[in-house]
């Protein structure tokens, strides 16, 4: 893969932008639910800013909304597994 023309960020970078904490982000991958890219040479996690764009346009277009019952259900699956 060509990392030349692709934006990353680092794990402190990402939380800043976010307003997370780096352990929250580092959960969030461990889980599956935000997962991270890691850096070709020392295989630290990075994450791209597209990624990062398309997380907060989510955040954004479901501010205020209640989640559906399969919605929260399939959250709790997601958990005990």
């Amino acid at each position: 893969m060509d990392y030349t023309n692709i934006k990353l960020v680092t794990v402190k970078q990402a939380s800043k932008i976010l307003g997370v904490t780096p352990l929250t982000l580092r959960n969030w991958d461990n889980n599956g639910k935000f997962p991270a890219s890691r850096h070709p040479i020392n295989n630290y996690r990075v994450y791209m800013i597209s990624d990062i764009e398309k997380l907060l346009t989510d955040i954004e277009a479901n501010k205020g909304k209640r989640p559906t019952k399969e919605q929260v259900k399939k959250l709790i699956v997601t958990h005990l597994v």
